[in-house]
């Protein structure tokens, strides 16, 4: 769906323009969530790229056929073609796959390509941080994101069921230099954006449980590692914090880091004010399914969602029904829990077995090879189905029917988002204006995530569509700062002799 603007910058496709050699001039970059594809730019003899994951994944596959028909050489990457790479030559009109990071391999597609060598696959591999690239956002348009957004470490050290991203990026953090995202951002507060995500896996890269179940194991070299990369997290921090003050960023942590307030008091001070936390079930036997009994629950975890909010950062949490420990009740218990604990924003998901994960191993494994099908499609290729004939619920539960969950997860949502709850919750901001712009967000997050996702009334999704593209567009402006031409990179950092006195 195209919006003709968008929240948030997707940097893979500006850290490709950075991986295309120069020798080969400015590539021509298409974000389809602001608008479509226009096929007639394609020549005989262009290399188009194609990234996709699985939501996408069959809207990708038509973008390449297309592309192919009209004489280019088509090359696929991303996470959904480096989990199943002979797809996008079944489907895609593929020339070539590239699986795992791109930020190395798609110079050397295009190398080959000129030179006649050009292979099948590329992989890619889990490229070092040092090694990766910078995002081409001069090559950016203007006026079509909210948000800006940067990386700064890819992988997560975790091992959740319902997560791919521990398999795909593996659970070694691989973070990029200090100097490296400092100068990114700066050249992003330099075009206009004061709102950055920082699209990591995993910003809270070693948790105190880490570092104390590496020393109870006496494992020194582990021990050594851990401080390590807990301290470039530090000093990340300590040079974000010198940043201009209109600046705010967010980002993605685990609930683990709450019972770390020094790491917490460090991301105020480097204007991390949000983050995403997976809390994703309230119950003890929820959070046993999913592989998270690290999370708290209950009204140990009230307490815990609400550490955020004294150190200055607002929680958009994160929670799945469809799990078989969920009951009627569970709904109204789950949105309770989270007005109690003032989580600023929360998100409301169906669980869904994401390929690359464990739950959907053990989802096509209860097939016994004979699945379901939908017009042909085996439902355990649910991608390959049209999505307004595709389930919203895939796992059976032992209580519920699929309708029944679907209604009681955006009873959910409507509640959470009521206008009346959105006021309240609007006062966490300083100001009359700042809470209209509060209950405008809320409602776009609600509009974009919850009826264009639950919903199976088509009119319905349309509808939800179209309110999604008004208010990204009255939301746009209010994210928008004047642009900074003249700022410097912070001075250069001064590392503690003793780095350690710095972390507690």
């Amino acid at each position: 769906m195209s919006f003709g603007t968008a929240v948030i910058t997707p940097r893979w496709l500006y850290v490709l323009a950075a991986a295309t050699p120069s020798r080969f001039g400015d590539p021509l970059i298409w974000d389809e969530t602001l608008e479509h594809v226009d096929f007639s730019k394609i020549q005989a003899g262009d290399v188009v790229g194609i990234g996709v994951h699985t939501g996408n994944a069959l809207r990708g596959y038509f973008v390449g056929r297309i592309a192919r028909e009209r004489g280019a050489f088509v090359v696929f990457g991303g996470v959904h073609p480096t989990l199943y790479p002979d797809e996008p030559f079944e489907r895609g009109g593929a020339c070539a796959v590239v699986r795992g990071d791109g930020d190395l391999a798609w110079g050397q597609v295009l190398s080959d390509f000129v030179a006649g060598t050009a292979r099948r696959t590329y992989e890619g591999g889990r490229v070092s941080g040092d090694e990766l690239k910078l995002a081409r956002w001069d090559l950016m348009p203007k006026n079509a994101y909210m948000w800006a957004s940067v990386q700064t470490v890819r992988g997560c050290p975790k091992h959740c069921s319902f997560c791919s991203v521990w398999r795909t990026d593996g659970q070694k953090p691989r973070q990029r230099s200090v100097d490296a995202v400092i100068e990114e951002i700066v050249a992003l507060r330099r075009k206009g954006f004061r709102f950055i995500a920082l699209a990591d896996d995993n910003f809270y890269s070693v948790s105190l449980t880490d570092m104390q179940l590496a020393e109870r194991q006496k494992n020194t070299a582990r021990v050594e590692q851990l401080k390590a990369i807990r301290q470039e997290r530090f000093e990340l921090m300590e040079q974000m914090a010198k940043l201009p003050g209109d600046m705010i960023f967010f980002t993605q942590i685990t609930m683990e880091s709450a019972e770390d307030p020094a790491f917490l008091k460090a991301m105020r001070a480097a204007h991390i004010l949000g983050a995403l936390v997976g809390v994703e079930s309230v119950t003890p036997q929820g959070l046993k399914e999913v592989y998270k009994d690290f999370n708290l629950a209950g009204e140990e975890l009230v307490d815990s969602l609400q550490v955020f909010k004294k150190h200055g950062i607002h929680v958009l949490g994160s929670f799945i029904f469809g799990l078989s420990s969920d009951r009627p009740e569970t709904f109204d218990a789950t949105v309770e829990l989270a007005q109690r604990a003032g989580v600023t924003f929360a998100q409301f998901v169906m669980l869904t077995p994401f390929c690359g994960t464990i739950d959907f191993e053990r989802w096509e494994k209860s097939f016994a090879g004979n699945p379901p099908t939908v017009e042909g499609v085996p439902l355990t290729r649910y991608w390959l189905i049209p999505p307004e004939k595709r389930p919203k619920m895939f796992l059976p539960h032992p209580t519920m029917q699929s309708d029944e969950m679907r209604e009681r997860t955006q009873a959910v949502w409507d509640r959470f988002y009521s206008l009346e709850n959105i006021w309240k919750r609007s006062q966490c901001t300083p100001h009359l204006k700042a809470r209209l712009a509060f209950v405008l967000i809320s409602k776009l997050y609600r509009q974009m995530y919850a009826s264009t996702g639950i919903a199976t009334d088509s009119a319905r999704r349309a509808r939800a569509n179209q309110w999604a593209r008004w208010i990204s567009k009255a939301c746009r402006g209010l994210f928008a700062a004047k642009p900074m031409p003249e700022l410097q990179i912070p001075d250069a950092r001064i590392v503690a002799e003793n780095p350690l006195n710095v972390l507690t």
